[in-house]
This record gives structure tokens, C-alpha cells and sequence, in this order.
């Protein structure tokens, strides 16, 4: 693997104009009102994994269209007072999995709320949501960046980015949950619902989206042929009168767009030879970001990025604001 992206100086300054249609905001405002019409229904169920220093729960709650959304909530078992609470979201292909895998942020004193990302969850690690869509469906590439892919009304990830933000609205109704102390984080899919949960929501004060998925759509269709983004140029291959429409409805879903909305301070993180995500979408959305915002380079990593290294950077920057 070598550098195959801009050099560096230029990733630093890469700002794209925003491909943003003029009803974006109406669209998502209209999309989480509906969401909220249905109640939340966040439920806290406790359960035993052995795990004799941590608390347990698996969650329900509610999201896009009133269907349920499965997770886990994990908080240290002899809390004192509310805590702060990391809201995560999953890469691509995985589910919620089990507590045992949940339990960093936990040790390091605070609560955590996994969201399992509906239909997903076979892939690499099991999930318990499906996709409960019921219309709109066109045919599709394999896999869920096409599936809806020519309404924004019925792409898969409207729903995944409403799920995303109730999500964050069921952890802060668990009454252990300090409100004014929410981070929202995950990588690569995971990431990029990090980006849109803080672009969509003013719930979380801190982001931690690792080189993250779902942004520059178009650009990283002309640069990588690696999946998931395979799955919109392979379908633009099949579908050649479709590629217009296509990249439309990507718009509403693009994290360059989210980014520019979002408040809460950012601690991203890229990897130079990322063939997955690839660096220049990355630094799109990042310097795009509304808040304060930093970001970790790792020069000579792929997708897996700074890995245990960035999990210490994580840690650290949320202990020096929660502490």
C-alpha cells in the first residue's frame, strides 16, 4: 500500500463546494418529526453476562417509522451520581454483538449506549433489528448503500440516521445519564453515523468519528473500487441512465453536508492509505465541521487507522473534559 490520494498539504485545505439541495434541512427536519410522532418507548431491560463490575441492560427503543431498534447500555456498577454516556455506532456489516465487547468506555468511568444498526448484523458480528422498509424498494447492488438509492425518501440511510439520533434520545431519558455529557463515536460506518448524529442532533457535545464512511460519496466512487463504495459504482455501471438521480439522492446523506451543521467539538482520525475510506473524503467533512474540531493522521495505515492508538486519544480527550 503507498499514498495514492492528495499529499497532505492539500488534504489539509480540501473543501469541496457542498453538493446540497435547497429543501436539506426541511427534508431532515420533516424526516425527525415524523420519527417523533411515535413515542420513544426506550426500554431497560437488565441482563447477566457475568460481568460482575458493570451494569447491563439490553435496550429498545424506537426510531425511523415507530419500529424497533435494539442495543446495549453499559454503565459501571458502583456509579456515583450521573454519568456521562458515549453513544457508539457500528461499521459496516455489523450488529450490536455482545456486552463483553462493549465494555471500554465503561472501565474508564462512564456509560455507554450501543446502537444495533437495522438489517445489518451478519456480516462480521451478529445483530438482532431488521430493516423493516415497506415501499420504495428499487433494485439493488448487494449489500445497503444502493437500497432506496433513488428516493431520498426511501434510502436506507434516512433510516439509519433517524435511528442514530433517537438512539441519542433514549440514552439521555435513562435516568443514570448525565445530559449535559453525551459523545457520540464509532469508525468507518460507524463514523460516518457519528457525523450525521451530530449534524442531525444537539445532543452531544463531543464527536469521534474514525475515518469515517459516508462522506464525498461521488469523489470516492472515482477514486477507490473497493467496498461498500463498489456497490453505488456498480450499480451506476448496471443503471447508467440512473447515475443523475443516484448521486441526488446521496446529497441528503453526504457527511460534507452534516458536518456543516454539526456543533459539538470533533476528535476525527484518517489514515493516509486508506483504500476503504479514502483520505480526501475524510478531510471534505472535516473541514467542512461547524465546532471546534481536531483530527489524528496516520501516515502509513489503511482502513484500520490509528487503532489502539486512536482509542487512547479518545480516552484521554474525554477524560480531560469530563473529569
Amino acid at each position: 500500500m503507498a499514498l495514492f490520494d492528495f499529499p497532505l498539504e492539500q488534504l489539509k485545505t480540501y473543501c469541496p463546494p457542498r453538493d446540497e439541495q435547497p429543501d436539506f434541512d426541511a427534508f431532515w427536519e420533516e424526516t425527525l418529526d415524523e420519527a417523533r410522532s411515535y413515542p420513544l418507548n426506550a426500554g431497560f431491560e437488565q441482563v447477566d453476562y457475568g460481568l460482575d463490575l458493570l451494569e447491563i441492560a439490553d435496550v429498545t427503543f424506537n426510531g425511523f417509522g415507530g419500529q424497533p431498534i435494539k442495543g446495549w447500555f453499559l454503565a459501571p456498577k458502583h456509579k456515583r451520581g450521573k454519568l456521562p454516556c458515549v453513544v457508539q455506532y457500528i461499521g459496516y456489516g455489523g450488529g450490536r454483538g455482545f456486552p463483553h465487547e462493549w465494555t471500554l468506555f465503561p472501565n474508564a468511568g462512564w456509560s455507554t449506549l450501543v446502537m444495533d444498526t437495522r438489517g445489518q448484523g451478519s456480516s462480521w458480528q451478529p445483530g438482532d433489528t431488521p430493516d423493516n422498509a415497506a415501499e420504495g424498494q428499487n433494485p439493488q447492488i448487494p449489500g445497503f448503500m444502493t437500497r432506496g438509492i433513488l428516493d431520498k425518501r426511501h434510502y436506507y440511510y434516512r433510516r439509519v440516521f433517524t435511528d442514530a439520533v433517537r438512539a441519542l434520545e433514549a440514552a439521555v431519558s435513562e435516568p443514570s445519564v448525565d445530559a449535559s455529557r453525551i459523545a457520540v463515536a464509532g469508525g468507518s460506518q460507524g463514523g460516518g453515523i457519528t457525523i450525521a448524529a451530530a449534524g442531525l442532533s444537539g445532543i452531544p457535545q463531543v464527536a469521534l468519528p474514525d475515518v469515517p464512511f459516508l462522506c464525498h460519496y461521488k469523489r470516492a466512487t472515482e477514486i477507490v473500487d473497493s467496498a461498500p463504495y463498489s456497490e453505488i459504482s456498480g450499480y451506476c455501471k448496471t443503471h447508467r441512465d440512473k447515475i443523475d438521480q443516484a448521486f441526488l439522492t446521496l446529497s441528503y446523506f453526504d457527511g460534507v453536508n452534516l458536518a456543516a451543521r454539526a456543533k459539538a467539538r470533533a476528535l476525527f482520525s484518517v489514515g493516509l492509505m486508506d483504500m476503504t475510506c479514502p483520505p480526501s473524503t475524510v478531510y471534505a467533512a472535516y473541514n467542512h465541521w461547524a465546532g471546534e474540531k481536531d483530527i489524528r493522521i496516520y501516515r502509513y495505515n489503511n482502513h484500520e487507522g490509528g487503532g489502539t492508538y486512536q482509542t487512547i486519544e479518545k480516552v484521554n480527550l474525554l477524560h480531560a473534559l469530563w473529569d
